[in-house]
């Protein structure tokens, strides 16, 4: 208000001074001057008065700039009467069209700054949309709006009351006048309310006729539509986030839903195979059939051998779980390459009696970084999934190179190959190839965890495939710094 005061003081003085510098230059240094050549220069200067400081400034400077033409220029000079009728009419119409250019000149300046307004506060109000709309998730979205308000519109302060979650919002000065009793306040009263003297003002957040909430906005702020157009904003990107969140909530619902499906009906078609042979072999033990040794130590091998495969199919889901939910805690530590093959090699003794398994190792003396007891399952996975798409009798190879500051370990088949449409989609949950899950026991879930560990680890899987001609799946773990103490 002061500043305003100060521009219009100095307009007044400005605006005497060069009326009185125009009146010296032609009634001191210019003779002979045409009448209309003075009234014209009045004009042109009461003109720019009135863009320059207003309407108010240039109607005081048409009045100043009449009385001066009528006491220097029109006769008789000294004096502010005027004979001539047509002198009166020549000051008249000087009056009247001063003033009527003045109040155009004003109204186009005040045109020109009121699109100028409107021009900023549209670009400010798209710009804040922009950053509404990146907001990721709805928590991150409550705390975004009050700080962009107050970088975006560049005001003092800023809060957002949401009355289903009784909290309040704030960004810039801790300002009483938005706390949460002042905003509730506000809400309840349902209006846009303003204090200019304060610079405070409310708007309620709408969604369609219900009001969730309200915005309060602290400084030298827009204008009121500008601040109904942010509160519109603010409830729709709301309405945007909620809506998202449920159809997060209720795609994962359904997701959990299909999973949970599709687990048990992966593990109930592979449990009834074992548990078919398995209650076969011990009704044949019961029945006590005449059995000799080598048979009866035939059912045995099977009653064993399927009550393993079951308690791995069990072991496979806990692990899936436990991953999904982030319960596993690795504990990494430098593992010579040969150790971690040879534990894995070891887990998968049965597979020696039909595959034989070949090594490429190169890199016995390297360590690398891993959890021994999970790394040890990822090769495990691996070799035992050779050995159920493995034509009998055919070999399996492991080997391993280094690459990028890791080591690289493979494990090769001869089997039937992959499909290059279902390579992408191998490590899923429960995927199983088409070719092969009905050929196959198994509930798709071995390669989907080793996925899981490789990764928790920092490290990469993949599979290389030709059909008919095998595959070659692979996995990375970080080579350990291992530091040598000085002896």
């Amino acid at each position: 208000m002061r500043r305003i005061l100060t521009s219009q003081i100095t307009g007044y003085i400005a605006s005497l001074v060069v009326v009185g510098l125009i009146t010296l230059f032609y009634f001191r240094w210019v003779n002979s001057v045409r009448m209309t050549t003075i009234v014209l220069t009045f004009l042109l200067a009461i003109l720019v008065a009135s863009t320059v400081w207003g309407l108010a400034v240039s109607v005081f400077m048409s009045v100043v700039a009449v009385l001066f033409a009528d006491y220097y220029f029109f006769p008789p000079t000294g004096g502010l009467s005027i004979n001539d009728p047509q002198d009166w009419v020549t000051l008249i119409s000087f009056l009247i069209t001063a003033l009527i250019g003045s109040d155009l000149s004003a109204r186009a300046r005040r045109q020109a700054r009121e699109a100028t307004r409107q021009r900023n506060e549209v670009t400010r109000l798209y710009k804040f949309s922009r950053h509404l709309l990146a907001a990721r998730n709805p928590l991150e979205l409550w705390n975004e709006i009050p700080a962009r308000i107050v970088e975006v519109f560049e005001v003092r302060a800023a809060a957002l009351y949401l009355s289903g979650k009784q909290t309040n919002y704030r960004s810039g000065s801790k300002l009483p006048e938005l706390d949460a009793v002042h905003l509730q306040a506000a809400q309840a009263r349902g209006e846009f309310l303003a204090d200019s003297e304060r610079n405070l003002y409310y708007c309620p957040v709408r969604l369609g006729s219900q009001t969730i909430g309200v915005c309060g906005i602290a400084g030298a702020m827009v204008s009121a539509q500008t601040l109904e157009a942010i509160a519109t904003l603010i409830a729709s990107a709301i309405d945007r986030a909620q809506a998202i969140e449920l159809l997060g909530k209720t795609e994962a619902a359904r997701e959990s839903e299909r999973l949970k499906s599709v687990l048990l009906d992966a593990i109930a078609h592979d449990f009834k195979t074992p548990l078919t042979s398995i209650k076969a072999a011990a009704t044949s033990l019961l029945e006590d059939l005449r059995f000799n040794k080598r048979q009866r130590g035939e059912l045995l091998v099977i009653i064993d051998e399927e009550s393993d495969r079951i308690n791995r199919v069990i072991g496979q889901a806990i692990e899936m779980a436990q991953l999904d939910a982030g319960e596993v805690e690795l504990v990494p530590a430098p593992r010579l390459v040969s150790e971690l093959i040879a534990a894995a090699l070891e887990d998968c003794e049965s597979i020696h009696g039909s595959h034989p398994i070949r090594t490429d190792v190169r890199q016995h003396d390297a360590c690398v970084t891993c959890d021994l007891f999970w790394a040890r399952k990822v090769l495990g996975h691996l070799l035992r999934n050779a050995e159920l798409y493995s034509t009998p009798g055919e070999p399996i190879t492991v080997a391993t190179e280094e690459k990028d500051g890791c080591i690289i370990f493979h494990v090769a088949d001869s089997g039937p190959g992959i499909d290059q449409a279902e390579i992408g989609q191998i490590f899923e949950k429960f995927y199983r190839g088409k070719g092969q899950r009905h050929r196959v026991p198994g509930t798709g879930m071995g390669l989907s965890v080793a996925k899981a560990i490789v990764e928790a680890h920092g490290g990469t899987i993949a599979v290389t495939s030709e059909v008919g001609c095998g595959s070659d799946f692979s996995f990375s773990l970080p080579i350990a710094q291992v530091t040598k103490s000085a002896t």
